[in-house]
């Protein structure tokens, strides 16, 4: 077992990884009266060509059927509703799926061994048919098409399809109305069998746990199965051009303010000599501090009324891109557009102001720490993206400085952007 310290939190993470290749990571938190359980596959909706376990061939599968395995993972043989059966100990389930993970959760304060060794097991035997992979069908296209009926959704699933080219983070994690009607029993066993091993796996817990207790009863439970050896998965790269497919996109929808949404698609691979989180770091604080809620810029494009309010800032990261979102209500899409590419064209950021964001995002840190929900769903971001948990951030942060900052600006190009509108039905 290997024991970390979050750097300034009193907070530890343990951490063991199982025979079977299961890793399990503890953050127990006796300050806090729940309990919230995570169980994780490396296997999200950008994942679309591998070759399965057993086989030599690579196989292309639908897209969305990352999404379709989650929803079907709940269908148990033996006719029990894994909804109902945490709602009868008082906890909440759930499951998501990501561009490159799927989770399955509960939370909740009471019966953690009975709702522990449920979730594994119902996870862990999967019962797919023709008939339920049918039926099933409908249920995710409804879903699908509400999804669609959504002005974000359409602005940033439409940025993304206009921003990559050959990368499948193009494409919804949904699917489409098409991928969807073709997914098969057999892709989702293919798909099941390949990803849903233990050693491709992992489990995080966070909140009013002894982890000792946490990792005996998990141990015990995968104890009492057999799985394969696990063999390591071939899945297809792709080598994603610079330029973005589409610069500029118009639709319509029953909206009452015009939505632009701006992506800046970013060449990770110029900072070579920088590690990805801290890259990252730089990146994110330096849009902020150019665009944030308490920016110049911020509060001229309100003062002017060319937006009504904050912008909204996001970001997604591929292999080696990133693309950063700004977002905006506005009815003067030109002036709003013009006045971001004039703030953007000219960055300066001062010693000042990043020790300003260094405080605050250290602030963030703090109350992250208290929640067990925001800690569960960083060390489940770290493990994806970076392959183990990040302990020191406090350190990370307090090592910003504007000599790297400016060595960060100096190779940061904003030259590849594209803009997606949505406007109100005529």
């Amino acid at each position: 077992m290997e024991i970390k310290k979050l750097s300034k939190l009193d907070l530890n993470l343990y951490y063991e990884q199982l025979d079977n290749g299961l890793s399990i990571y503890v953050i127990p938190d006796n300050n806090n009266n729940n309990i919230y359980a995570t169980f994780s596959a490396k296997f999200g909706s950008c994942i679309n060509e591998f070759v399965p376990i057993d086989k030599k061939k690579m196989v292309k599968v639908p897209y969305g059927v990352a999404h379709f395995l989650e929803h079907k993972a709940f269908e148990q043989k033996d006719g029990i509703d894994p909804f109902t059966f945490f709602s009868e100990r008082g906890a909440d389930a759930n499951a998501n799926t990501s561009y490159e993970k799927t989770t399955y959760l509960f939370s909740g304060p009471n019966h953690f061994q009975e709702n522990m060794n449920y979730l594994l097991d119902y996870v862990q035997n999967p019962y797919f048919t023709d008939e339920n992979v049918e039926k099933e069908k409908g249920i995710i296209i409804q879903e699908y098409e509400m999804y669609q009926d959504r002005p974000y959704t359409r602005c940033y699933e439409g940025l993304l399809k206009n921003a990559f080219i050959n990368d499948p983070i193009r494409y919804s994690v949904i699917g489409t109305k098409e991928s969807i009607n073709s997914i098969t029993k057999d892709d989702l066993y293919n798909c099941y069998n390949t990803f849903y091993h233990p050693a491709n796996m992992f489990v995080v817990v966070t909140g009013n746990v002894n982890y000792e207790e946490v990792i005996d009863i998990i141990k015990k439970n995968q104890k009492e199965k057999e799985f394969q050896p696990f063999k390591k998965i071939s899945v297809k790269t792709y080598k994603e051009p610079k330029n973005v497919l589409k610069e500029y996109e118009k639709i319509e929808m029953n909206v009452t303010l015009p939505k632009v949404l701006i992506g800046y698609k970013i060449d990770l691979t110029k900072f070579k000599n920088m590690k990805s989180l801290k890259l990252l770091t730089y990146i994110t604080t330096i849009f902020e501090i150019m665009l944030g809620n308490t920016s110049e810029a911020n509060e001229y494009l309100k003062i002017n009324d060319i937006i009504y309010e904050n912008l909204s800032l996001d970001y997604i990261k591929s292999e080696d891109y990133m693309l950063f979102m700004v977002c905006a209500e506005t009815k003067k899409e030109k002036d709003f557009l013009d006045y971001v590419d004039k703030v953007l064209s000219n960055i300066y950021v001062s010693a000042e102001e990043l020790n300003r964001k260094k405080k605050a995002l250290i602030g963030s840190l703090v109350v992250l720490s208290s929640d067990i929900f925001a800690t569960n769903s960083k060390i489940m971001s770290n493990i994806i993206n970076y392959d183990e948990p990040i302990c020191d951030d406090y350190d990370l942060i307090e090592s910003l400085n504007i000599d790297e900052a400016n060595d960060v600006l100096n190779n940061l190009s904003l030259e590849h952007k594209t803009v997606f509108v949505v406007n109100p039905r005529k």
